[in-house]
């Protein structure tokens, strides 16, 4: 179980993570939400033992967390810690890359283990090309194969999908959580994405300037709120009153009905695919809800929340 008791750190003399508690069981994947600046990528940093604490402790089962003060190399032996910047060479090829901490004592296990690592990562055709001739998205692809290499008893990743292209990234996403789950490798994501958030994490830390607000099951957070900067991390959302009372809810749970207290003008039409996502104007509130087809500029309807 990895726990964190009252931990605070600052850059300076500015605070960035703030007596924050929280633990995590083994096997279970965690996921960090927040707005750029909130403390994700630190919070990560700190987990790993690149940076001190100011105050606080951090423990993995009986293993306290130590910072570069107490460890002549940084990080613990147990984690890997995939950054945004991915730490590859680039003139050796993408399988040189994977295996590189790989012992070289049986090379036909170390051969097997490679390739299915870059199966992992849909990377196979790439194994005898070097790092850089690839893309953003491909590097990013070999770098999560080589921390899951030694199969780490903590994975911590940083946007680890921030460069693949979206019709790769589900497909990856799904191999890579199913492959932690299959081998009990606790994971910790710090992500802008709401797909890695709902469809894989097990819990949710919400942060907002340095401090966690939230933090609980995706589910639970999804489906109530404590307000518009959480509803907002998981997409359109619209913060609005009816007879003084303010109301939270995201635009597929606007539905149009015959008559309600809910009068909207509507301003736009948004073709998103499956649905349209509609505009309009309630008592100089801006509202956007779904509709399976378009509706025509300055029609009035009538809409009800529908949880």
């Amino acid at each position: 179980m990895l726990v964190a008791n009252t931990i605070s750190f600052s850059y300076l003399d500015k605070i960035t993570i703030h007596s924050s508690t929280f633990s995590l069981k083994k096997g279970n994947n965690l996921a960090i939400i927040g707005e750029s600046g909130c403390g994700k990528s630190t919070l990560l940093k700190l987990i790993y033992g690149l940076y001190d604490l100011d105050e606080g402790q951090l423990f993995w089962n009986d293993i306290k967390i130590l910072g570069p003060k107490f460890n002549l190399i940084p990080g613990m032996d147990f984690m890997k810690y995939l950054a945004q910047d991915f730490d590859l060479m680039p003139y050796i090829s993408v399988a040189e890359n994977v295996g590189k901490y790989l012992s070289n004592f049986f090379p036909e296990a170390k051969k097997a283990r490679i390739s299915e690592l870059l199966e992992i990562v849909e990377m196979t055709e790439f194994a005898n090309i070097k790092v850089k001739f690839l893309s953003g998205g491909q590097m990013q692809r070999v770098a999560l194969a080589r921390v899951l290499a030694l199969e780490p008893e903590v994975l911590l990743l940083d946007e680890p999908f921030s460069h693949i292209d979206n019709f790769r990234k589900n497909s990856l996403r799904r191999k890579l959580f199913s492959y932690l789950k299959e081998k009990n490798i606790t994971c910790i994501i710090a992500t802008h994405d709401s797909t890695d958030v709902l469809s894989f994490a097990d819990e949710v830390l919400v942060m907002k300037d340095g401090k966690i607000i939230e933090n609980d099951s995706p589910k639970a957070i999804y489906n109530h709120p404590k307000n518009k900067y959480i509803a907002s991390l998981f997409g359109e959302i619209n913060e609005f009153s009816v007879d003084g009372k303010v109301f939270l809810a995201y635009p597929h749970q606007l539905k149009i009905v015959e008559n309600s207290e809910i009068k909207v003008e509507v301003v736009n039409s948004y073709f998103r695919g499956n649905y349209n996502l509609i505009e309009g104007n309630f008592e100089n509130q801006t509202l956007f809800f779904e509709n399976t087809t378009a509706i025509k500029n300055n029609e009035i309807v009538y809409l009800e929340i529908q949880k």
